[in-house]
């Protein structure tokens, strides 16, 4: 979608005392976080009626700030968001990725305008794009469900366009059926396993979730990731062994532990020592499965999973041909995550799921296999089609 110019208008503030600018950019901030945080979480509990609450606040928060001081553009869009959030709360609508997307993109928006009128004075903004984003969000009623997915992409279209998809994966959803052939698990472990597996694979489960609580960006990483790896091992006819797969989801980060907070949150570029002691974790990570025999082939995974298939990646260095199967699934589902959740020292921003797809798409030559990016294409077309995921 090219801009209108004729459509852009500059917006000016009114003159506010300094500390009333410095205290509303301190709490969108927070509110962007806090929000941030809570579709992380409503990925994994959907159904949340808490979390559904405290979304809807977070917008309702921001909404009354900004029309304390008057910041009357943003005023409108965010009214409609907060009544499509309303309809979500009283269980009117279902929550769905696309949802999550368009509040995500829609905050990003207000927290770039509310910046540049604080930092200079005034802020640009797309009036025509506005009033279409408000068109596309109020036809989404409780009336309309079977259509909401459709609006909701649409709108979130008009936020972000390069989120249009690309050729080959616009095709993979066009022949995606209407039905995904395989459903995503509700959780990471494999239901079909020995008790014995179970308890390793809860144990390890539960170790991580202290750790997981460590940095706020990997709040429910290991259960995400873990479904996923799942939910694509079974369209590639599950040439991997579901339970070692699932315990090295689980673990492959087990050594961030060991990392210093300053490092793991650092916003700025790392230096190349910090690099190398975060790029140490595999090692340590690896190293909890070394004793434990059984788990062999989920300690080779974790070891292989910053390999890439051109020979760039890390630990060894080493190409395609001998890195594991599982290893080179997990690399593509490791950086999805990573780009769909943001992590403090990586350089990606976080992305909706839609557009996270077509990105991996664009740097997985040299990166990633090409087997595996075609089953992680099948499988995400059907995802974001259907929005099967739990």
């Amino acid at each position: 979608m090219i801009k209108d110019i004729h459509s852009m208008q500059m917006f000016k503030h009114e003159e506010l005392d300094e500390d009333i600018l410095i205290d509303l950019l301190e709490e969108i901030n927070e509110l962007y976080e806090a929000s941030e945080q809570t579709l992380i979480e409503l990925e994994l509990k959907p159904e949340d009626n808490e979390l559904q609450r405290s979304l809807f606040r977070s917008i309702h928060t921001i909404k009354g700030d900004l029309g304390l001081v008057n910041f009357s553009p943003l005023i409108p869009l965010l009214q409609h968001s907060e009544d499509l959030l309303d309809y979500l709360r009283k269980g009117q609508i279902k929550y769905t990725s696309n949802m999550s997307d368009l509040v995500l993109l829609i905050m990003d928006k207000i927290k770039v305008f509310v910046q540049n009128c604080i930092q200079t004075g005034q802020a640009e903004y797309d009036d025509e794009l506005f009033k279409q984003l408000v068109a596309a969000i109020v036809r989404i009623t409780p009336e309309n469900g079977v259509h909401h997915e459709q609006l909701l992409a649409k709108a979130i279209l008009l936020l972000d366009p390069s989120i249009e998809l690309s050729q080959e994966f616009q095709q993979e959803i066009e022949n995606s059926p209407s039905e995904a052939p395989i459903s995503m698990a509700t959780t990471g472990i494999p239901k079909s396993i020995s008790n014995i597996e179970r308890e390793d694979l809860v144990f390890f489960r539960e170790l991580m979730k202290p750790i997981e609580k460590r940095s706020m960006y990997w709040d429910g990483r290991g259960d995400r990731i873990a479904k996923l790896a799942g939910y694509i091992n079974k369209i590639a006819g599950s040439p991997i062994n579901e339970v070692q797969l699932s315990v090295a989801c689980y673990m492959h980060d087990f050594g961030m532990a060991f990392m210093p907070i300053a490092v793991l949150h650092k916003k700025e570029k790392l230096e190349e020592v910090e690099f190398n002691l975060l790029r140490s974790h595999v090692y340590k990570s690896a190293r909890l499965l070394e004793h434990l025999s059984q788990w062999d082939e989920a300690r080779k995974i974790v070891m292989q999973h910053h390999e890439r298939i051109d020979g760039s990646g890390y630990p060894l260095g080493i190409k395609e041909n001998d890195i594991c199967e599982g290893a080179k699934l997990l690399a593509i589902l490791d950086t999805f995550d990573a780009i769909t959740h943001a992590r403090a020292y990586n350089t990606h921003l976080k992305r909706p799921k839609k557009k996270a797809v077509i990105e991996i798409n664009h740097i997985s030559k040299g990166q990633f296999s090409t087997r595996w990016m075609q089953a992680f294409n099948t499988g995400m077309a059907a995802l974001l089609t259907n929005e099967r995921v739990k």
